[in-house]
């Protein structure tokens, strides 16, 4: 004789089938899934490990979530690239710039020059 666990397994195991099933097969198969879940409830009640009460909310509470399971839309492949996206540096024409602007580019190349040198020093030390 099977142990209480070994049901509660099976209960889950049903409830986590009806969802499924539910998913693919949508709507005609309901009333399949009623007395599949109807039938384990049942033989719960005859066992004396679940009352009547209990076993009508467990087969609606499978049947809600085989519902729920069957209202949300599979998400859409997640498509992803065989490559890295390429990044393509367009040098502006510096002519569109106003002065303030071509200063500042001109400071942050000198900051950046300043680091790269930096870098190579740090780097010798070592």
């Amino acid at each position: 004789m099977p142990g209480f666990g070994d049901i509660v397994q099976k209960a889950f195991y049903l409830g986590v089938g009806l969802a499924s099933y539910a998913g693919e097969k949508a709507g005609g198969k309901v009333a399949e899934l009623r007395l599949q879940a109807q039938k384990l409830a049942d033989d719960m009640v005859s066992r004396g490990e679940m009352t009547t009460e209990e076993a009508k909310k467990f087969v609606e509470d499978m049947m809600q979530k085989a519902q729920q399971t069957a209202q949300v839309p599979n998400p859409e492949p997640i498509n992803t690239p065989t490559e890295p996206r390429r990044i393509e540096i367009i040098s502006e024409d510096e002519s569109a710039t106003t002065p303030e602007q071509a200063q500042d580019v001109d400071n942050l190349r000198q900051q950046v020059m300043g680091l790269q040198e930096e870098l190579k020093n740090l780097k010798r030390d070592k």
